[in-house]
């Protein structure tokens, strides 16, 4: 099973994080992959500022600086599911899939976070349930 795993997030374009062996990054395009997936719980670790103005859609919003953040994310993200993080650029969702890792859940981290998404022209939804493709235009 876990060579199956394995070689799937290969396919997906999926790689070891710089010097980490506890969780993986994704492109953009496997990102897309992973969310198609039942199982796979999307996570937007930016401020709820952030998340109304465009996310992915079906992401849940824990803030990552928050103080309680693995409290809050232990309470809400099932540990039997693959968790697929991202934030605005990739740096704080590093670490927010760092401190999951630790806690037992198995994460994967999108490189370049939704500025790389919305640059590869994918769709955000914003708080009004509008979805938006790229940086600015209606879908």
């Amino acid at each position: 099973m876990k060579k199956i795993l394995t070689c799937l997030m290969t396919a997906l374009g999926l790689t070891t994080a710089c010097g980490q062996a506890n969780y993986e990054n994704a492109d953009v395009k496997g990102f897309a992959e992973l969310m198609n997936d039942t199982n796979v719980v999307v996570l937007d670790v930016r401020t709820a500022e952030e998340f109304k103005e465009g996310h992915l859609e079906g992401a849940v919003n824990i803030d990552y600086k928050q103080g309680d953040f693995v409290e809050q994310a232990v309470v809400r993200l099932p540990k039997g599911r693959m968790i697929a993080v991202y934030c605005r650029s990739g740096r704080r969702s590093a670490g927010a899939a760092e401190l999951l890792a630790k806690e037992g859940y198995r994460v994967v981290n999108m490189k370049g976070g939704i500025i790389a998404w919305q640059e590869a022209q994918m769709p955000v939804t914003t708080a009004d349930g509008q979805r938006h493709r790229g940086e600015n235009q209606a879908l």
